[in-house]
């Protein structure tokens, strides 16, 4: 693992917490559709954020970020409709939400800096 780098810190840590949600509400709910869903896209933030590390060029490293986004964005629909379906409390959807919401300030913030310093290099 790579040490000191806080976006893949924070994604494993939420990827930890999906993998135990999803173990609730199977094992509580006995919901399996959309933890399934939410199982899928939750841990894939971490997985292509990782990815992301070892990326072959700038451009790489982007399109693993993108993915990374793309995903917390679909894991923020699952943790809503569990929510809104009452499968989640409120407290655990707004403590996870929160979690969700700042990863993805980081990637959206690493992206454009990225951005940034390439164009800056042209």
């Amino acid at each position: 693992m790579v040490e000191n780098n806080v976006l893949s810190d924070k994604a494993l840590a939420f990827g930890i917490r999906i993998v135990n949600g999803y173990k609730y509400l199977v094992d509580t709910h006995k919901e399996f559709v959309m933890s399934k869903q939410i199982l899928r896209c939750g841990t894939s933030i971490g997985a292509n954020s990782f990815e992301a590390i070892y990326a072959q060029s700038k451009a790489d490293f982007i399109s693993k970020l993108g993915i990374s986004l793309k995903e917390a964005s679909e894991t923020s629909y699952w943790l809503t409709l569990l929510h809104k379906t009452s499968y989640i409390d409120d407290s655990m959807y707004t403590s996870m939400k929160k979690d969700l919401d700042e990863i993805i300030r980081i990637i959206v913030k690493t992206i454009k800096t990225t951005r940034q310093n390439e164009q800056q290099k042209d």
